[in-house]
C-alpha cells in the first residue's frame, strides 16, 4: 500500500495516484530503454526496440504493398477467408467473455475501486470526457454503416434463405425473414446493433480498464505490456513485452487504416453527390492526403487543444444532424423503432452471439468475425486512448460510462438513420438508398429530405472530421507505446506515425482488393489481440483484487 509522494508527481507525464493504492514494486524506470537525441531541429525518445521493429516494419510494408500490388493484394484476400472462416467460432466466443465479464465489474465490490486512487479525481468533465470516448471510438464507422448496414440486413433478411449444393448462399442473419418486412425490419435492426452494442464497447473497455488501472493505480507504464505484470512479472520489461507492444502497433495501424479508407470513400462519393468531384482511387488518395495534413496540425497541438476540441466540435454537429433527422423524418415511427428494436436486440441476442453450429455462415463469418476482429484491433488505439482520459473515475462509473451509455447512443443512432432509410422503402417506395452502394446510401437517404444540400454537406464534415479525430488519437497512442510508456516524448515523432496512418491506408487502397485488403489485415491483427484481451480479463481480477484490499 502507497500513498502518494512528492518524489513521484509528474513522473514522465503520468500524474502520481493521489490517496490510497496497491503499488506494483519493480526496478523497471519508465523510459530506460529509450534513445534520447536529436535529428537536425527535431528532438527524438524512442523505446528500442519498439520504436526501430514497428517503424521499420511500416515502412517495408508500405513499399512492398506498392511494389507488388497484385501479389500482396491475393495475399491479403486468401487472409480474409483463412481468419474469418477458420476463427468465427473463437471471435465469437470471447467477444460474449467480454460482455459478461465487463457486466460482473458493474455489480460486484471491484466496481468501487477508483483509477488513480482513492482520493483521484476526473480530469475531464462528463460532456468532454464522453465527446472523446465517442468520436474517437467509432466515428467513422457510424457514418459508414449509419444506414448501410440496416437496410444491408433488412434487404438480406426480406430475401430468405438460398442454398446452393446444400450450403447456404444468402447473407440473411439468422434464419432470415423472407417476404415478412415487419420481421426483416426486426431482425436488420437487432443484428445491427449486435455489432455496435455491447460487444465492441466491452472489448473497449477490458483494454482501457487494465491500462488505467496498472499505471495509476500501480505505477507502471501507460504501454500495453504493463497489464501482462501479473502474468509475466518482470520479463514482461524484455522481448514478451517488446513484441506485445510491437503487434499494438501493428494492431493500430491497420485497424485506423480500415476505418480511414471507409472514411475516404464515403466523403469522396458524398463529394460526387454534392459537386461532381469524381470517384476514383486518386481523389480518395488526394483526400486522405489532405486530411492526414490537417489531422498532422491537431497532433501538434496535443491533447486538450487538439483532439478534444475538435471531438467536442463533432459531437455537437453529430448531435444535430441527428435530431434534424429524428424530427424531420417519420419521428413516431424512429422513436417506436428505438425501443422495438432494444426490445428486438435482447430477443436475438443468445442465437446471434452463439459461436458454434451456425448455418448463417455469410452473416456470422463475413459480418460478425469481421466486425469483432476490427474492434479487436482497435482497441490497443482506443483503450489507450480511453485510459488516458479516464482518471478519477470509479470502476463502476468507467464500465457503465464506456459499455453501455455508448451502446445505447449507437442504437439510437442506428434506429434514426437506418429506420429513416426502411421507412422510406416500406411506406414511400422510395428504393434509392436501398440500391446504392454503401458509401452512398447516406446521402441517397438524404436527399429526400429537406436541406438535403445543406446536410449532405454537414455528413461529410463529420466524416473529414471524425477522419482526423481517429488520426490524431491514434497518433498519441501509438506514440505513447513506443516511448516506452511515456506520455510527453517529443512532437515530431507523433507526426512520424500520423504520416504513416496516412500512407497504410493509401498503399491498401490502391492495392488489388482495395478496401477487401484493408480488411484483411484487419482480421490478421486482430486474432492475437483476441488472446491478449481474454489474458487482460485475468489480469484485471487479479489488480482490481489487490487495490480491494489496499482500501480495506
Amino acid at each position: 500500500m502507497a500513498e502518494q509522494t512528492p518524489e513521484m508527481e509528474g513522473l514522465e507525464g503520468i500524474p502520481s495516484p493521489d490517496g490510497t493504492v496497491q503499488l506494483i514494486e519493480t526496478e523497471y524506470e519508465v523510459g530506460q530503454d529509450n534513445v534520447e537525441g536529436t535529428v537536425g531541429p527535431f528532438g527524438f525518445d524512442i523505446h528500442n526496440p519498439v520504436f526501430l521493429i514497428s517503424g521499420a516494419t511500416i515502412v517495408a510494408f508500405v513499399f512492398y504493398t506498392l511494389a507488388l500490388p497484385e501479389q500482396s493484394g491475393a495475399l491479403f484476400g486468401w487472409l480474409f477467408g483463412a481468419v474469418t472462416k477458420g476463427f468465427d467460432w473463437f471471435f465469437l466466443g470471447a467477444a460474449n467473455i467480454f460482455v459478461l465479464f465487463c457486466l460482473v465489474l458493474i455489480v460486484t465490490p471491484w466496481g468501487s475501486v477508483r483509477l488513480g486512487g482513492t482520493e483521484a479525481v476526473p480530469d475531464y468533465s462528463y460532456i468532454g470526457w464522453f465527446a472523446m470516448l465517442f468520436a474517437a471510438g467509432m466515428g467513422i464507422g457510424l457514418m459508414f454503416y449509419g444506414v448501410s448496414e440496416p437496410m444491408s440486413h433488412f434487404s438480406s433478411a426480406m430475401a430468405g434463405v438460398t442454398e446452393e449444393n446444400g450450403v447456404r448462399t444468402d447473407w440473411a442473419p439468422l434464419g432470415g425473414a423472407a417476404g415478412d418486412a415487419d420481421a426483416a425490419v426486426r431482425l436488420g435492426m437487432a443484428a445491427t446493433i449486435f455489432h455496435w452494442g455491447l460487444h465492441p464497447w466491452a472489448i473497449y473497455a477490458v483494454v482501457a480498464l487494465s491500462l488505467a488501472l496498472f499505471t495509476y493505480n500501480k505505477g507502471l507504464p501507460l504501454t500495453i505490456r504493463s497489464a501482462f505484470y501479473p502474468i509475466f512479472g518482470d520479463a514482461v520489461w524484455g522481448w514478451a513485452g517488446h513484441v506485445i507492444d510491437i503487434l499494438a502497433v501493428f494492431a493500430t495501424l491497420f485497424g485506423l487504416a480500415t476505418s480511414l479508407g471507409f472514411g475516404a470513400t464515403q466523403a469522396n462519393a458524398g463529394l460526387n453527390e454534392l459537386f461532381g468531384l469524381p470517384i476514383g482511387s486518386t481523389t480518395e488518395v488526394i483526400l486522405i492526403s489532405a486530411i492526414t495534413a490537417v489531422a498532422l496540425v491537431s497532433v501538434m497541438r496535443g491533447l486538450d487543444g487538439g483532439v478534444k476540441v475538435l471531438s467536442e466540435i463533432n459531437m455537437g454537429l453529430a448531435f444535430l444532424l441527428l435530431l434534424f433527422v429524428l424530427l424531420v423524418g417519420p419521428t413516431v415511427y424512429l422513436i417506436q423503432l428505438f425501443f422495438g428494436s432494444l426490445v428486438a436486440y435482447l430477443e436475438y441476442l443468445p442465437a446471434l452471439s452463439n459461436p458454434i453450429g451456425r448455418e448463417d455462415t455469410n452473416f456470422s463469418q463475413g459480418w460478425t468475425a469481421f466486425y469483432w476482429a476490427w474492434w479487436i484491433s482497435w482497441s490497443p488505439f482506443v483503450g489507450m486512448f480511453i485510459a488516458r482520459v479516464s482518471r478519477g473515475r470509479t470502476v463502476r462509473e468507467f464500465v457503465i460510462c464506456v459499455l453501455l451509455i455508448p451502446s445505447l447512443v449507437c442504437v439510437l443512432w442506428m434506429s434514426v438513420f437506418g429506420g429513416t432509410a426502411l421507412h422510406q422503402v416500406i411506406t414511400d417506395g422510395y428504393t434509392e438508398a436501398q440500391d446504392a452502394a454503401l458509401e452512398l446510401k447516406l446521402f441517397k437517404m438524404l436527399d429526400v429530405m429537406p436541406l438535403a444540400g445543406i446536410t449532405s454537406l454537414v455528413g461529410i464534415i463529420l466524416v473529414v472530421v471524425f477522419f482526423v479525430t481517429s488520426s490524431d488519437s491514434g497518433s498519441l497512442v501509438i506514440d505513447t507505446i513506443t516511448a516506452g510508456g511515456k506520455i510527453d516524448a517529443p512532437v515530431p515523432q507523433r507526426a512520424f506515425w500520423c504520416i504513416f496512418e496516412g500512407a497504410v491506408a493509401i498503399v491498401l487502397l490502391l492495392s488489388v482488393g482495395g478496401l477487401q485488403s484493408l480488411q484483411s489485415m484487419v482480421i490478421s491483427t486482430g486474432l492475437p489481440f483476441t488472446i491478449v484481451l481474454l489474458l487482460m480479463c485475468f489480469a484485471i481480477a487479479k489488480g482490481l483484487s489487490s487495490e480491494r484490499q489496499a482500501m480495506k
